[in-house]
C-alpha cells in the first residue's frame, strides 16, 4: 500500500500530523554521562545457558516483565540459529535482579517459516494487546533431526545446513491479551527483504509514531556488495501486525551495524534508536521515522562497562542495545555480553540526577 501511494501522500501525511511540529524541536537527547556502575543486581544469567538480548516492559501488575532471549551451553554458541528459546523473567525494578519465569516461545517445528528456533524478542504494548516480535528460520523443504540440528550447531557456519537456515531467517509477531500469554503465532513471517535490504529480515525494533503508524526496523544484508555488510531498513504499516512496506531509504547504511532499540520521544518529538557498532554503541534519529540520521550525541558508550567494584568489564562481544523508557524518559540500557563461555544480560541504570 505505501509504495503505491508514493513519497507524496507521505509528504502529506507528514505535514498533516503532530510529528510535522518535531522539525522545530532540539535533537538534545544526552544520557551517556548518566549512565551508572553497575553491580551484581544488574546482571542477569541463566545456569546452563547463554543469554543473548533483552527487552522489557512494564505490566498492569506494577512488575516490570523481561523477554529474552537464551539456549542450552550444550548446542555451542552457535546453537542461536538452532535452538534458542524464548523466556519470560519477572523483576520489581527495570534494572534487576530478574527472575525467571518460564519459556514461552521454541522453533514451532514441522513445516512452518518459523519451524527453527525463536530469537531476539521485542516486546511491546499496542492499544490494549501485547505484541511479541522475534526471529525464526527453516530449512526448507529438507527433512532435518533433532540430532542433525545438534550437529549443525556444534559446527556452525562451514555445516552446509548454516546455508539454508540463515538467509530464510525472518521476523514474525505472536499476539496475546496479556503479558503472561498464551501467545497466538501467525501462519506466515511478518516481511521479506527487499529495496535496501536482501537475504534476510531480523532484529526486529518497532514503535508507535503520534501520526498512528507503525515504525519496523529491521536488518538485513546490504544489496551489491562482495563483502558481507549488513543494512538497516525501516517498514510502515497502519497496523502492529501489518503488512508492512519497506522504505527507499535505508536507516542505517554508512557503518556495518545491527541491534536497533527504537522508541519515539515525546519531549523532542523524534525518535531515537540505538544499535551495536564495531567498538561502540551508538544513537540515531529522524524526524518522521523515515529518514534517519546520525543523532547529536552519536557515540552513547564504548564496549565497555563500569561496574560498582571500580573495575572495568570489557567482554569478548557486547550487543543488542535495548533501551528501556518510562514517562518519555530513558530509564535502563540493556546490553548482551559475551565473555569466554558465558553469555549474560547487562542492565545499566541511567540517572536523570547525575
Amino acid at each position: 500500500m505505501f509504495k503505491l501511494i508514493g513519497s507524496f501522500v507521505f509528504g502529506l501525511l507528514f505535514l498533516s500530523s503532530p510529528l510535522s511540529g518535531a522539525q522545530n524541536k532540539m535533537d538534545d537527547l544526552s544520557f551517556k554521562d548518566k549512565l551508572t556502575p553497575i553491580t551484581s543486581d544488574n546482571v542477569f544469567k541463566t545456569e546452563g545457558y547463554y543469554n543473548w538480548g533483552t527487552s522489557i516492559l512494564k505490566g498492569d501488575d506494577g512488575k516490570y516483565h523481561l523477554f529474552y532471549s537464551r539456549w542450552k551451553k550444550e548446542y555451542g554458541f552457535y546453537g542461536w540459529l538452532t535452538h534458542s528459546e524464548i523466556a519470560h523473567a519477572t523483576s520489581n525494578n527495570p534494572a534487576g535482579p530478574w527472575e525467571n519465569e518460564e519459556t514461552i516461545l521454541e522453533g514451532a517445528r514441522g513445516n512452518r517459516w518459523d519451524a527453527i528456533t525463536a530469537h531476539n524478542p521485542k516486546i511491546k504494548y499496542f492499544d490494549g494487546r501485547y505484541y511479541l516480535y522475534y526471529v525464526g528460520t527453516n530449512l526448507g523443504e529438507n527433512a532435518f533431526t533433532e540430532e542433525e540440528l545438534k550437529e549443525t550447531a556444534l559446527t556452525g557456519y562451514s555445516h552446509p545446513n548454516w546455508k539454508i537456515l540463515r538467509p530464510n531467517q525472518r521476523v514474525g509477531v505472536a499476539v496475546s491479551n496479556s503479558v503472561n500469554g498464551p501467545w497466538k503465532r501467525f501462519k506466515k513471517p511478518l516481511i521479506e527483504p527487499s529495496g535496501p535490504i536482501t537475504t534476510l529480515t531480523v532484529n526486529p525494533a518497532i514503535t508507535k509514531g503520534t501520526d498512528n503508524l507503525y515504525y519496523l526496523v529491521i536488518k538485513g544484508d546490504k544489496p551489491n556488495e562482495k563483502g558481507f555488510v549488513r543494512n538497516q531498513a525501516v517498514a510502515v504499516s497502519t497496523s502492529p501486525t501489518g503488512p508492512f512496506e519497506i522504505q527507499e531509504k535505508p536507516v542505517i547504511d554508512y557503518l556495518d551495524t545491527e541491534d536497533m532499540s527504537i522508541w519515539y520521544d515525546e519531549i523532542r518529538e523524534r525518535f531515537y534508536g540505538v544499535f551495536h557498532a564495531h567498538g561502540f554503541i551508538g544513537v540515531v534519529t529522524s524526524k518522521d521515522g523515515i529518514h534517519w540520521e546520525k543523532a547529536q550525541n552519536y557515540e552513547l558508550m564504548p564496549k565497555k562497562v563500569k561496574q560498582d567494584n571500580g573495575v572495568l568489564l570489557i567482554p569478548d562481544r557486547l550487543e543488542r542495545p535495548f533501551i528501556y523508557q518510562e514517562n518519555g524518559k530513558p530509564k535502563v540500557l540493556g546490553l548482551a555480553a559475551k565473555q569466554g563461555d558465558e553469555s549474560f544480560s547487562i542492565f545499566i541504570p541511567i540517572n536523570e540526577k547525575i
